[in-house]
């Protein structure tokens, strides 16, 4: 196996799969490099349905440079409605053109707002609001600019780790940690370990060289502060830059005398929820990076392993939580043919109050990670919105992948489960800085 890019280990990404060279190359040249549109699972009613009955609107919305929750905000602005009505199931990225669903408790369709970059089309009314994750999966066509090489004997590696199919670890993509200044895991570890000092601290300071010299000062500003032993908040907040505004709701609690945890609560709920979500896919990455390093197989279970049964039913089949079986010594040959059969799928935990870690090897495993990291599953029983009950998620993803051309470009064209991340598959591919993907 090929080590990761510093970068990905410090997201506990250690390696790739294929020892293939890789093709270089840059994407999100332009946001039209980057097309994704959501796999939809929402029936609506007709619009004209009784609004009592179906009080939440159904948009599907096609956004050009927009962050989800940048949009999000601005379409509740314009309603003149808290945030907490507008709700949609997969957060997209920002250099892209994406098409998602989201859903407007309390609107009128006449009221919606004319917003640059949006392409808005009412569907109808639901009963109830999108939940995260509310999606079969997502389409992909990702064109790679400047690439210098060829994919097909990275295709050809990534089928040999799938038993044919292309197949790559589940990882979560560096976007999860933060793009530029990956730390939200970090804030979430210290949630989790009730430091909530080091939580305050690793979201406001730990400057990182990938940002703006004044945001980089502004950090060590909060650094300097929180080592003092009369910290002068207020002159944190003035160093920072308007445009943090997340750190700077934090700072102005501090400099109003709130303790660090109600400082870490001034960001919205969804934002506390990724911090600990973070802090988990940190953990699953890190139980990956082992099992690799092991040489266990990812395509079907040993000894120990859980296994999930796949949802019945769905044109995207993906693990229904419901269906666990553990893979004892008696078990584990008939779990793997349900595995070869895609019936079934080999699981780590995304850690809570609620999982049941594993037992043989891959227990091991899971136990030593927690263990290093100083944390447990009772850990997460946190309040509010930072508490976490835990599930469990595939170590493994396959796809069916085309690689095209666009004026000598390669053009990468797949579809993805939700919550699955085209950068574990294009990192194969690029074998780059995380930062370019």
């Amino acid at each position: 196996m090929r080590e990761a890019h510093p970068r990905e280990q410090a997201t506990g990404v250690d390696f790739y799969v294929s020892d293939a060279d890789g093709i270089g190359g840059r994407l999100r040249a332009a946001p039209e490099d980057f097309r994704v549109r959501e796999r939809e699972r929402m029936e609506p009613e007709p619009v004209d349905a009784d609004p009592g009955s179906y009080p939440h609107l159904l948009l599907r919305v096609t956004l050009r440079g927009w962050d989800t929750n940048d949009f999000a905000g601005r379409l509740s602005d314009a309603l003149g409605a808290s945030r907490e009505r507008v709700s949609w199931a997969g957060t997209k990225d920002k250099h892209a053109v994406t098409t998602q669903l989201f859903t407007v408790r309390d609107a009128d369709p006449d009221d919606l707002p004319d917003v640059s970059g949006a392409d808005v089309d009412v569907l109808g009314r639901v009963g109830r609001a999108l939940s995260f994750g509310d999606l079969a999966g997502n389409e992909f066509e990702i064109r790679v600019r400047d690439a210098d090489g060829d994919p097909a004997p990275v295709t050809a590696a990534l089928r040999e780790f799938g038993d044919g199919d292309v197949a790559v670890p589940n990882v979560f993509g560096h976007q999860r940690f933060g793009s530029r200044r990956p730390i939200t895991h970090e804030v979430g570890l210290a949630a989790v370990r009730g430091d909530w000092r080091g939580a305050v601290l690793a979201y406001c300071g730990s400057p990182h060289d990938a940002e703006p010299e004044a945001s980089q000062r502004a950090r060590r500003v909060v650094e300097a502060e929180a080592a003092s032993d009369d910290p002068d908040w207020a002159a944190a907040l003035d160093a920072m830059p308007s445009r943090l505004r997340y750190e700077r709701s934090m700072l102005h609690r501090l400099d109003e005398g709130a303790g660090w945890r109600e400082a870490l609560e001034a960001v919205p709920s969804n934002l506390q929820r990724l911090f600990v979500n973070a802090a988990q896919s940190y953990i699953f990455n890190r139980i990956l990076s082992e099992r690799l390093r092991r040489g266990l197989p990812f395509t079907e279970p040993v000894a120990g392993d859980v296994c999930c049964f796949a949802e019945r039913d769905v044109a995207f089949p993906k693990p229904d939580m419901d269906r666990i079986q553990h893979a004892t010594d008696d078990r584990v040959d008939v779990l793997a043919r349900h595995c070869g059969r895609g019936r079934a799928f080999v699981t780590a935990p995304l850690v809570g109050t609620d999982t049941e870690l594993a037992d043989g090897e891959p227990g091991d495993i899971e136990r030593e990670v927690l263990d290093d990291l100083g944390v447990s599953p009772g850990d997460f029983a946190l309040p509010d919105a930072f508490e976490s009950s835990g599930t469990r998620r595939a170590v493994l993803v396959t796809t069916d992948l085309t690689v095209g051309d666009r004026d000598g470009d390669p053009v990468f064209s797949f579809a993805l489960p939700s919550g699955s991340y085209a950068t574990a598959l294009l990192r194969e591919y690029l074998k780059c800085d995380p930062e370019r993907l």
